[in-house]
């Protein structure tokens, strides 16, 4: 997985790159991603990349001249790319999405913006896809890029030490996750189920499954119905339901 993430605050960013699975991705050659300050695609003396708005309102603008720049740049090395504006306008963010993401050849662009929004004819002009993290309104792009970003590579494989990890996350079969438990197995009087420490596979299996769909039922009940049930299921949800 191939990114630049176009940004005002190399920071926000770094900071982020440089912890764990992400860091590791990284260091195996897995993720590969670039920061890009658009300041430094300005081309005035100042480095200014905003301005105010037309037809007025409060705020400011980013420009559309240092973000093409910058693009252009990356064009230069990359032909195809794919550009991507976190906004709260765009698809919502899912893990279908973040498959789809993980397995995309081309570079992707991530381009953050900032104060008021950016010119609209960036999006127009660079053929720029909007992707939201949800209905409500950040300072900048930088955390819902890295929030793309880090739900994606995760699904990367080689990316995580175990892949059954990511093949049994929440979301991955619309199935909230099963509760997990480590040790100790007795804590203040709060225990671990007695089937997690039998060692017997096949009920642990069935525990997690109905723990699996009991969670759903009750937290994400739309989730279900986007499922393809097994008989089993079905039995299961069938006793759920009963105990409501």
């Amino acid at each position: 997985m191939r990114c630049d993430i176009l940004t005002l605050f190399p920071k926000m960013v770094s900071s982020v790159l440089e912890e764990s699975i992400l860091k590791r991705a990284q260091e195996k050659g897995l993720l590969d991603v670039r920061i890009i300050n658009i300041r430094d695609y300005t081309t005035d003396k100042h480095k200014m990349v905003d301005d105010y708005p037309y037809g007025g309102g409060a705020g400011m603008v980013m420009k559309i001249e240092p973000i093409f720049n910058a693009v252009d740049a990356i064009k230069s090395d990359y032909p195809e790319l794919r550009i991507i504006i976190a906004s709260p306008q765009g698809i919502t963010f899912n893990h279908n999405k973040a498959v789809e993401l993980s397995r995309e050849k081309r570079r992707l662009v991530f381009v953050c913006g900032h104060y008021e929004g950016i010119d609209e004819r960036v999006r127009l002009g660079l053929g720029a896809e909007e992707i939201s993290i949800g209905d409500y309104i950040l300072t900048g792009g930088e955390l819902p890029a890295m929030v793309i970003i880090d739900a994606a590579a995760r699904l990367i494989p080689g990316v995580l030490g175990d892949e059954d990890s990511a093949r049994h996350d929440s979301f991955a079969d619309f199935l909230l996750d099963y509760p997990q438990y480590t040790r100790p197995p007795d804590y203040k009087g709060m225990n671990v189920p007695e089937v997690l420490l039998s060692g017997n596979h096949e009920e642990i299996r069935k525990w997690r499954r109905m723990q699996a769909i009991k969670n759903t039922y009750y937290k994400r009940p739309d989730l279900l119905e986007k499922m393809k049930l097994t008989d089993e299921d079905k039995k299961i949800l069938n006793e759920v339901k009963k105990k409501t």
